[in-house]
């Protein structure tokens, strides 16, 4: 696959103001990477990213948040280096890949998802946001 191939809808360009919405409303399982525009290893693996989103469009969504645009949103899952991938299955977070990652293991993380995320949201007990050690 080349860069001709990609579809530009396959990823969603995320922000804080419409987070809330795609996350209430998003059936199939959802990878997030989160970048800032200086990132050297986000530029490395965007395009790995986007081919995935290409390929698995049927059964994933696939979503883009910049850190400095949406630091809200980073902040509430806890990114604190770029590129963060979060996987998450009916609006829970259930993994996450931090730092450059090769391409194989971001394929197997999202063939996993979109092959057992159901099951390991139901085996999941999600941390409520409002816990924070700084508070």
């Amino acid at each position: 696959m080349n860069e001709d191939d990609f579809n530009e809808s396959d990823v969603i360009e995320a922000t804080d103001e419409n987070w809330e919405e795609l996350i209430e409303n998003q059936e199939k399982p959802m990878v997030v990477m989160f970048y800032l525009p200086t990132c050297a290893h986000c530029k490395d693996i965007e395009p790995y990213f986007r081919q995935y989103a290409t390929e698995f469009r049927d059964s994933c969504t696939f979503i883009r948040m910049n850190g400095l645009l949406s630091a809200r949103t980073a902040r509430r899952y806890a990114v604190r280096a770029t590129p963060t991938f979060k996987f998450f299955c009916r609006g829970k977070p259930i993994k996450e890949e931090v730092g450059m990652v090769y391409p194989s293991i971001l394929r197997k993380s999202i063939e996993d998802l979109v092959r057992h995320g159901n099951e390991c949201v139901l085996h999941t007990t999600p941390m409520p946001d409002e816990v924070s050690p700084y508070e």
